[in-house]
């Protein structure tokens, strides 16, 4: 099973991208954590501290696809480097000033949200031209997918060991430097330093003119929403069954889940359009959250956490493939970014659906929402099935200048040769 992977990191550059892009997004991984940390340690309220904190995520929706645009136009380091070195000043304004003044504080969160750069679209755009064949980018999406649920286990505890070795307002300055760091190892790579987008035609809707990544973005809204109701819900359950350590385990045990589902994923090559095998894995996604609504006890509850999270990262890596089928020409990373974007936002809305219906139905209902979220995901699948069907634009041929070497064109694949 880890030989593909092993393939992969071995290939040249692919283990620097894929640390220095996780590195650097770690940062976005626990913003959210490190807010709600920093304004309770300056005496803060809870409510100001969500408030901060959704202020960073809707600036981080809004600027992930722009951004995205903008790297596509004029390369990968002109773009990630300053924007990541914007976002980090924008939480460092944040740290050093803290909420008060709180238009300061407000406003620190809207450029540090906005200005998060799109690593995450930056190397989905990369692994063609680093890794050439196109069975080694299926397995590279599904070991990136993989990877993030590293990231987002390992990202909260490298918090919290550095709130308690020193305080929050240290966790958040050191973790954005490294944040820095990060991007910085990833545009100095010769594969984003000679990366081109195609050519592209020039249109204000950008990625978003392509029907079918508009069907692949509101199946994707629905994932989102299940997997945040999901952790609304979770709380309602633990308070009644142990408290922090169950919803502890019952989170952990979702990002068991798909680490377990991904590794198998991008594990073997699969035959036939990615299309359809992603309605078989959203189906199967909807049908492994129905049954949380049992809400047994805590030890039962976790395994079905973890049954929950098994379909979750293949999913996203099955997705990724339709993106790069689906994007016009020239908007690789900018369609990335709007699937990371509409996730996100679809996570926020889950989660926002989910209180109101756990406080007057009880965690029953709130795990009930995520069953529903995934077939309504499954059933946008099949009404666009047609649209999904047809590919986006024809191939584009990777290829590097004979008199400038480093000069590598964005890599597409023609519908023949897909998998």
């Amino acid at each position: 099973m880890a030989a593909g992977y092993l393939e992969i990191l071995r290939a040249r550059h692919a283990a620097r991208l894929l640390a220095g892009t996780l590195t650097g997004r770690l940062p976005n991984a626990i913003a959210a954590i490190a807010v709600v940390l920093f304004v309770r340690a300056e005496g803060g309220t809870y409510s100001l501290a969500g408030a901060l904190a959704a202020v960073y995520g809707v600036g981080n929706a809004v600027g992930q696809p722009l951004l995205g645009r903008l790297v596509d136009l004029y390369g990968q380091p002109r773009v990630q480097l300053p924007a990541a070195l914007v976002s980090a000043l924008g939480m460092g304004v944040f740290a050093f000033s803290g909420t008060d003044p709180l238009p300061v504080a407000y406003l620190s969160m809207v450029v540090a949200g906005l200005f998060t750069p799109p690593l995450e679209g930056g190397l989905r755009a990369l692994w063609p031209s680093v890794l050439r064949r196109e069975e080694q980018v299926h397995t590279a999406y599904a070991m990136d997918a993989v990877a993030q649920e590293v990231m987002f286990t390992v990202g909260p505890l490298l918090l919290t060991l550095c709130a308690s070795l020193w305080s929050a307002r240290a966790a958040l300055l050191i973790l954005n430097v490294v944040g820095v760091l990060g991007a910085l190892s990833v545009v100095l790579s010769p594969p984003s330093r000679a990366w081109r987008s195609a050519p592209r035609e020039a249109h204000w809707l950008g990625a978003l003119r392509s029907p079918g990544l508009l069907a692949l973005l509101g199946a994707f809204l629905f994932v989102g929403i299940a997997l945040g109701s999901i952790t609304v819900a979770a709380v309602s359950y633990a308070d009644d069954h142990g408290g922090d350590a169950v919803y502890g385990w019952l989170m952990a045990a979702v990002g068991l889940g798909a680490l377990v589902g991904g590794t198998a994923y991008g594990a073997r090559r699969w035959s036939g359009a990615p299309e359809r095998r992603l309605r078989v894995l959203v189906a199967l996604l909807a049908v492994c959250y129905l049954p949380l609504v049992l809400m047994p006890g805590a030890v039962a509850m976790t395994a079905l956490a973890a049954l929950a999270g098994v379909f979750l990262a293949p999913c996203i890596a099955c997705a990724f493939i339709i993106v790069d089928r689906h994007a016009p020409r020239g908007t690789v990373t900018e369609a990335f970014s709007w699937l990371v974007t509409t996730f996100t936002v679809g996570a926020s809305v889950g989660t926002g659906l989910a209180g109101p219906v756990v406080e007057r139905g009880g965690a029953v209902w709130g795990f009930a929402l995520p069953g529903a979220a995934g077939a309504a995901a499954l059933v946008v699948l099949l009404a666009t099935g047609r649209v999904l069907a047809a590919t986006g634009d024809g191939p584009v041929v990777a290829v590097s200048s004979e008199n400038d070497p480093n000069r590598a064109v964005e890599p597409r694949f023609s519908s023949g040769d897909r998998a």
